[in-house]
């Protein structure tokens, strides 16, 4: 090949003689004579404006820091250094010179690899590395990685580029046999300047930058260029053989950077001002405070916020701008920009200046945060007082407005990691993670984390792929459809059969409905308070809009040769549905609402016919001129609460356009809920569903209903009939619960149904629990837009035997939780069909209780010229024996409770909520307690219930005597028997129902006991 190519070079008259073959080259070194002063490279650091400077360094400095680090750090050939540094940081120098220098084995990184931690753990296990560098950034990565703990080749490792935080430093030596140094030095001073050795317990709680290398020196100087005393901060200047020969073409930056040495008299001598505020310790170690001047250093960018202070300022909403760098969390500094607009400016978004910025540096240096001010903090002197700047609350756009929005349970999953990652909360599934403040490091983070909770491979193209919470769990859903070995198939639109069948989860509501025709059970009733000017007529032509686009609102249900079908009837039925309007005016106030409470409880009590129709009914009530009540009535077997929130949704948005007299603004449906049941009922079938059963036969064999202490016997027949009670947790409450969420790698959710089957159990004294949870079901890209009942219902079953630790519990919770999403495709009501559970017309089948988590995120747009929010309804039906909805609004959790009123009294209900509250302080407060000791009452509780059930137990012990003995003399039955007991007269029956009602409290004291007689003894 060699004689080819030098043939061709020769041909081109580019050579004048021929090569000598490499064996017969010369053993000696080439003669290169150099000055210690000439250059040796320039090195770019990357200015905010996008206008890198060019730093030069000489021979003499990179020569200088490698003898020193091969003094200080001596490698042998046995070491081997890993190469992942991008080439254009000045640390990549040392990578490569380090192991070409000593002899020891340089092991080259793949290209981007430094971005994903899960192979840097793999290379360094396979290739034995002992010789690591990292910024605090990667090492935090590194760190999350499970096998991380399998590096111990590790020999020493190198930090720097960023404050290293103690934490971190701790983990790491706690971990691996290592030795581990903090490295500081900017460009301009050759790679380091700096070194210190770090230990496990460091005597003060930050880590020192330390001592000066090999020929270098450091100056804390006032700004007099005068020495400060040990221990008084001041602005660190540094000298000696590592310092650059200035930037390229900048003369006068490099006059302003690198000004004369006070305390050297050879000609030429000049100190870097690097712009650090420092202190010198004690010891002679030099700690770093942070900047004096407005330069930041973020992942190891430097970046100029006065720059883009006035990069914003240029903005023509803008009046005044200041960007500061926030490190609310530990290892999470972000970008805050803090504004002011101007009086006759629009609206600004923050979205909107994130894009100007986009368009005018690189990604990293975009802010996060927009936090809009009425003004800026000044100081005395008139100076912005950055001090005095708020913590970055939620802004206009992403605060709360009632809106409820339900992920699927691989999404709250990404949600978690997601604000463990940005150190703040998702603002809905859609949020694109980079656009939120995320980078690669964030990047390979996130997807790191992601694959040790769910135990899935995910590339981490595919978060730059689909950069969003719904996106990404589409990905996740594919991968683990793919090691099931059962991808879900296309859903298209297609032509629909003569006789469409129902889904499989309408089949059963329909079911349901023919063995009670008017049961109100299943009507989904909500309400929506509007203040403003109403335009009626196009609040109806909006209805008859959103109806006309879903076929799913203008179905019915009939039976046709003994099986249901849908009836999907034709745009005509839209365009004739009206919004009856009922004026209130007339009324005082509180006649007002009361008759609008009246009027809503009314229509929740109305029964819908599924064969008649219309299932979706609308009222609008006239409260006053500017404020009316908008009632709407569905079924659920056209609904479910994801449906709720899109129905609402394109109903202000098309309510707005035609006010405005603009047509529709949304774009057509790429399919209906009929192809979404064709799809299910086609796909759901042979072995895909034989596998997903098998699955669910082994997990809910021989299970057992969840008995929990009623103040009723059960009834032999369902009515339906029920109430809520409602709990408020504080903020603190839910902050530390999250806090425990990510602490144990769990999400909010499986916390909380950790802790309300442990609440459970000890209410029933069982240790085998089941709860019903619902799932959005909504695994298609092309059903998130679309109304209809896609909410499936998953049995979580949890065996709390063993006398577990909360945080045991947690882990089991977890894998139940897991396994069950992986298996979520097959219906509840397919599920029960194949079961065959034992029928009991008394309580629904295979669960008694049911689980909600769900979180309020904002409300991007509103009514045109109104405001709205949700009317609260009471709600007057139990689909179940208990039902714990819980709602996280970022502020507290909201705890509500629908409770079956034939089994339970308000005053159970209420207590029943008091215990949830102390059960959740109580395991936040320690997720080692096992269950056993675990206690639900107060002190002054307790002493209360002890008295009670002495005093009661000496009744009942009375009474069973004497009905035994009055009962053999007379015949009598139990409950003709009065007792006198500390002058009360209580029948048998009557105290029997009081000791019943004493055991829902003993419970929650963990006392052991057993039934006797309808009553529960020690």
């Amino acid at each position: 090949c060699l004689d080819t190519v030098w043939s061709e070079v020769q041909g081109e008259g580019l050579a004048t003689k021929r090569l000598v073959p490499i064996e017969q080259q010369s053993p000696d070194n080439l003669h290169c004579p150099l000055a210690l002063d000439q250059l040796a490279y320039v090195l770019y650091t990357s200015g905010s404006t996008g206008q890198p400077k060019g730093v030069m360094i000489s021979h003499s400095a990179i020569y200088n820091h490698m003898r020193w680090f091969l003094r200080a750090f001596p490698l042998t050939p046995a070491d081997r250094v890993l190469q992942k540094t991008d080439c254009s940081f000045d640390a990549s120098v040392w990578e490569f010179y380090a192991p070409w220098l000593s002899g020891a084995q340089l092991v080259m990184a793949r290209p981007q690899g430094q971005r994903n931690s899960r192979y840097l753990v793999q290379a360094i296990v396979r290739y034995h590395i002992t010789i690591l560098q990292l910024v605090p950034s990667q090492l935090q990565m590194l760190l999350e990685e499970p096998a991380f703990g399998n590096c111990s080749s590790l020999q020493r490792l190198f930090c720097g580029g960023e404050r290293l935080p103690v934490e971190l430093s701790q983990k790491l030596l706690r971990l691996l046999p290592t030795e581990l140094y903090n490295l500081y030095g900017p460009s301009e001073v050759c790679i380091d300047a700096t070194s210190w050795y770090c230990v496990v317990e460091p005597q003060s709680g930050s880590i020192p930058i330390g001592k000066p290398i090999d020929n270098i020196r450091a100056y804390v100087l006032n700004p007099s260029l005068e020495p400060v005393p040990v221990g008084l901060p001041g602005e660190l200047y540094l000298a000696g053989a590592g310092l650059a020969r200035g930037y390229l073409k900048r003369p006068d930056l490099t006059a302003e950077r690198f000004v004369p040495d006070p305390f050297n008299r050879e000609p030429g001598a000049r100190l870097y001002c690097t712009g650090d505020r420092v202190r010198y310790q004690a010891d002679g170690s030099l700690d770093c405070l942070g900047r004096l001047d407005q330069q930041v250093k973020l992942r190891g960018y430097r970046i100029e916020l006065g720059e883009l202070d006035a990069l914003l300022e240029q903005h023509p909403a803008v009046r005044q701008s200041v960007v500061v760098l926030r490190g609310d969390r530990e290892g999470q500094a972000r970008l805050v920009a803090y504004l002011v607009k101007r009086e006759d400016s629009t609206r600004l978004s923050a979205r909107e200046l994130h894009d100007y910025l986009q368009e005018k540096v690189p990604a990293y240096m975009v802010p996060q945060t927009f936090v809009m001010l009425q003004e800026l903090p000044l100081t005395t002197n008139g100076k912005v007082n950055r001090a005095a700047l708020p913590v970055p609350e939620a802004s206009e756009e992403e605060t709360n407005s009632g809106w409820t929005e339900l992920y699927t349970p691989i999404e709250e999953l990404l949600s978690e990691v997601w604000s463990q990652v940005l150190a703040r909360p998702p603002r809905g599934r859609h949020e694109n993670f980079f656009e939120a403040g995320g980078h690669s490091l964030l990047a390979t983070q996130l997807i790191a984390r992601v694959r040790r909770l769910l135990k899935v491979e995910i590339p981490l193209r595919n978060l730059f792929d689909a950069p969003t919470i719904a996106g990404l769990g589409q990905r996740v859903e594919q991968a683990l459809q793919v090691e099931q070995k059962g991808g879900l198939p296309a859903l298209v639109a297609r032509e629909c059969p003569q006789d469409l069948p129902l889904s499989f989860a309408q089949r059963r509501l329909w079911f349901l409905d023919q063995l009670e025709p008017d049961n109100i059970a299943y009507l989904v009733p909500s309400a929506l308070r509007v203040q403003g000017v109403v335009h009626s007529q196009a609040l109806e032509q909006s209805l008859q809009e959103v109806i006309r686009r879903h076929e799913i609102l203008r179905t019915t249900f009939e039976e046709h040769d003994g099986e249901p079908v849908q009836v999907i009837h034709p745009l005509a039925y839209a365009m004739a549905y009206q919004l009856p309007v009922i004026d209130l005016q007339a009324l005082s106030q509180p006649e007002r609402m009361w008759q609008t409470e009246r009027l809503a409880q009314q229509e929740q009590q109305r029964p819908i016919d599924l064969a008649h129709g219309p299932l979706l009914r609308s009222w609008l009530l006239r409260l006053a001129s500017e404020e009316h009540v908008l009632l709407l009535t569905q079924h659920h077997i056209i609904t479910d609460a994801w449906s709720s929130t899109i129905l609402r949704r394109e109903l202000e948005e098309i309510y707005r356009a035609f006010v405005d007299g603009l047509p529709c603004p949304l774009a057509p449906l790429p399919i209906q809920y009929a192809d979404y049941a064709l799809w299910q009922r086609d796909w759901l079938q042979g072995e895909i569903l034989q596998a997903q059963l098998d699955y669910w036969k082994g997990q809910l064999a021989a299970l057992t209903p969840l008995e929990l202490p009623t103040d009723r016997p059960r009834p032999h027949l369902q009515s339906g009939r029920g109430a809520t009670r409602s709990l408020l947790l504080p903020q603190k409450l839910l902050l530390e619960l999250k806090a425990l969420s990510q602490q144990e790698g769990v999400t909010l959710f499986m916390t909380l149904l950790a802790a309300f089957q442990v609440l459970l159990a000890r209410y029933s004294g069982q240790q085998d629990i089941s709860v019903g949870i619902p799932i959005a079901n909504r695994r298609h890209a092309e059903v998130e837009g679309l109304i209809g009942f896609f909410a499936n219902t998953l049995v979580l079953r949890s065996n709390l035997t063993g006398n577990p630790s909360f945080r045991e519990v947690l882990a089991r919770v977890r894998d139940v939780a897991l396994s069950a999403y992986t298996h979520q495709d097959v219906p509840f009501e397919k599920l029960v069909e194949e079961l065959q559970p034992e029928r009991n017309i008394s309580r629904s089948p295979l669960f008694q209780v049911m689980f909600i988590l769900q979180r309020a995120v904002s409300v991007p747009e509103k009514l045109q010229g109104l405001k709205s929010d949700a009317f609260h309804l009471e709600n007057a039906t139990a689909k179940f024996d208990l039902t714990l909805a819980l709602l996280d609004s970022g502020q507290e959790l909201h705890s509500s409770v629908e409770y079956n009123t034939d089994l339970f009294d308000k005053a159970t209900i209420v207590q029943f909520l008091q215990h949830w509250r102390l059960l959740l302080e109580t395991i936040v407060r320690n997720s080692e307690q096992r269950l056993s000791v675990l206690s639900l009452l107060s002190e002054d509780e307790r002493d209360q219930i002890l008295h009670v059930w002495n005093a009661t137990r000496i009744a009942y012990s009375t009474s069973v005597c004497m009905h035994e003995l009055f009962a053999k003399q007379t015949g009598e039955t139990p409950d003709a028997i009065a007792v006198l007991h500390e002058d009360e007269h209580l029948t048998y029956s009557e105290l029997n129902r009081q000791a019943n009602r004493l055991a829902h409290r003993l419970r929650a004291l963990g006392v052991r006991q057993n039934v006797a007689v309808g009553f529960c003894v020690e």
